[in-house]
């Protein structure tokens, strides 16, 4: 096997202990999370947030299904302005109003943070590319520059695949057991970091952020659904975007990717080779990201 738990050198599956807050790590594909702030929103959703740097333009950065903010810090690192990092509900502080959630109630968090902060561009992950594909379908005119970062869905329903890993990973956060939240983040990883100082300093925080948070039961039902209705919506949007995905990664097809950026009607695609583009090709990707919503020229 290429994982290992306990963790090295200590610790027991079934005596969690958070780990003692340490600084970054070389490789690292999260940053420590300084101390956000719960934000009241027009729909009644209180919402965690952090906001970074200061002045125009103002970027919001949406995350994926079970990540958060730490996950999409480091996609900004390189971006001028204002940045507005925040969690969808359900997940770390934010909250989880009862009922059936859509990728319409996502996109309405997206948009409250958007609002509430002056963001004319945004940038989405996975469950937030899909956010904000739904909040452009509905509002063409919203942003002036979108990125969309590992796109997992459109109009049509994502593989059981990634259904299947966000139910164990419910339910071993449910159940307090680490030891099963640890073998399913792993995955995250590529599996010749997963045993790395890296990989497991990566680990250690994911897992000491589900732990102390959790994720709520109703996130299960979002595997399973749609961004929008019909992809021809977005033929009405104005923004420029880039629309990045990889290739081998199972959670996010290229073929997505593919079928987005040509529904966009000003929609620069870039395909990396190899999944696990955060670890492989961290330093092309963030340049890549801030050279768009800086607005300079980047070759493909």
């Amino acid at each position: 096997m290429d994982f290992r738990w306990p963790p090295p050198p200590d610790g027991r599956p079934d005596r969690y202990r958070p780990p003692v807050n340490r600084g970054p790590h070389t490789g690292r594909p999260t940053l420590p999370t300084p101390p956000t702030e719960l934000v009241a929103t027009p729909h009644g959703v209180e919402l965690e947030c952090l906001t970074t740097g200061s002045g125009h333009p103002v970027t919001v950065f949406a995350h994926g299904l079970a990540g958060g903010i730490a996950e999409t810090r480091p996609l900004g690192s390189g971006v001028r302005g204002r940045r507005v990092f925040f969690q969808f509900r359900g997940h770390g502080r934010s909250a989880a109003p009862p009922g059936h959630w859509t990728y319409l109630d996502l996109a309405r968090d997206l948009r409250a943070i958007a609002d509430l902060h002056g963001a004319t561009r945004a940038l989405g992950v996975s469950l937030g590319a899909g956010a904000l594909c739904r909040l452009l379908a509905d509002n063409p005119n919203r942003f002036e520059k979108a990125v969309f970062f590992l796109p997992a869905v459109l109009d049509q329903p994502r593989q059981r695949t990634a259904a299947a890993r966000l139910t164990e990973l419910l339910a071993a956060v449910e159940a307090g057991d680490a030891a099963g939240v640890a073998e399913v983040i792993s995955l995250e990883a590529p599996a010749q970091v997963r045993n790395t100082p890296a990989g497991w300093a990566y680990l250690r925080q994911r897992l000491e952020q589900l732990m102390r948070d959790g994720l709520a039961q109703a996130l299960a039902e979002l595997p399973d659904q749609v961004a929008l209705p019909d992809r021809r919506a977005l033929g009405e949007v104005t923004a420029s975007a880039l629309v990045l995905a990889c290739r081998g990664d199972d959670l996010h097809p290229v073929e997505v990717a593919e079928e987005l950026a040509a529904a966009l009607p000003r929609a620069t695609l870039h395909v990396y080779d190899r999944p696990g583009v955060l670890w492989t090709e961290r330093a092309d990707l963030r340049e890549r990201i801030a050279a768009f919503l800086n607005g300079q020229g980047l070759d493909d």
